[in-house]
């Protein structure tokens, strides 16, 4: 009888000591699927609106690197500037990436909006183009000069030929300059004021443009070759990512701000778009 007892409880102790095994095995194996649902969970969807190129090109090569890290980009073509100001202040996207500080600061007094530059990403020097002259010393007299409309950019192509003495502007101005600045136009240029993105079509009606690289290269022209005067890269018209005062320091902006300032993004542009595009960090 001894014996047995003895028997029987070697066998339940032994029962005991499988099933607390077994136990343990499932509340380790439990808590590894609840961590990872817990990683699925904290996967970060980024909405960011950009112009095609080389801004959603530029993110959409970072975008691999930052999926690593938990954060997706779900990237949207820009068209409009002032209604991807807009989305990004009413929530509707994270952030923007599309515009030099000018535009953005002029955005922001005209609408009310308070956005917030993360980073300055890169230049894209402002250049001047046509379909009917090769060189800027052939431009007419009274020819018709098609400029962007919104004013920081009607300042800037004022300012670019300007600098290259085809107008001179009041050197008291300061801020935007307009028609009435040019002081000396002795070519009886007019100019037209148009749209950004139609600046590329406007060519086949105006002897020259002055047209952003970013529609340039969606055009297919290559500003440095093509352009018949165009900005230096010290141009202070950086292009910037942008997004709201509440969430500018959030960690994924903050990492999406790191990666587009990488030596790797670096390397890219330099060697995708050939000086057409520089880096400004």
């Amino acid at each position: 009888m001894k014996k047995i007892s003895w028997l029987l409880l070697a066998i339940l102790t032994m029962g005991v000591f499988i099933l607390g095994a077994c136990g343990k095995e499932e509340t380790a194996a439990s808590t590894k699927n609840k961590e990872a649902k817990v990683e699925q969970k904290e996967e970060i969807t980024l909405k960011i609106e950009a112009s095609s190129i080389p801004h959603a090109e530029i993110l959409e090569f970072i975008a691999p690197d930052l999926e690593k890290e938990g954060i997706k980009l779900e990237v949207t073509n820009s068209t409009d500037g002032i209604q991807a100001n807009q989305r990004v202040f009413d929530g509707e996207l994270d952030a923007n990436f599309f515009q030099h500080v000018p535009y953005l600061e002029q955005i922001n007094k005209d609408s009310g909006l308070n956005l917030v530059v993360v980073k300055g990403i890169h230049i894209e020097p402002f250049g001047l183009y046509s379909k009917k002259i090769d060189s800027i010393e052939k431009l007419s007299d009274s020819a018709k000069i098609a400029i962007p409309n919104n004013p920081a950019n009607f300042s800037r192509a004022l300012q670019l030929l300007a600098k290259h003495g085809i107008i001179e502007l009041d050197g008291s101005k300061s801020g935007d300059y307009t028609i009435e600045d040019i002081t000396k136009n002795e070519k009886n240029l007019e100019f037209i004021p148009v749209d950004a993105p139609l600046l590329v079509r406007a060519l086949d009606d105006v002897e020259a443009a002055t047209i952003n690289t970013n529609y340039a290269l969606e055009a297919n022209f290559k500003p440095l070759e093509d352009s018949l005067i165009i900005e230096d890269a010290d141009s202070p018209y950086v292009n910037v990512l942008v997004s709201r005062p509440d969430n500018k320091d959030s960690e994924p902006i903050q990492k999406l701000a790191e990666v587009l300032t990488s030596e790797k993004v670096k390397k890219f542009i330099e060697e995708t778009y050939d000086g057409a595009v520089v880096p400004a960090f």
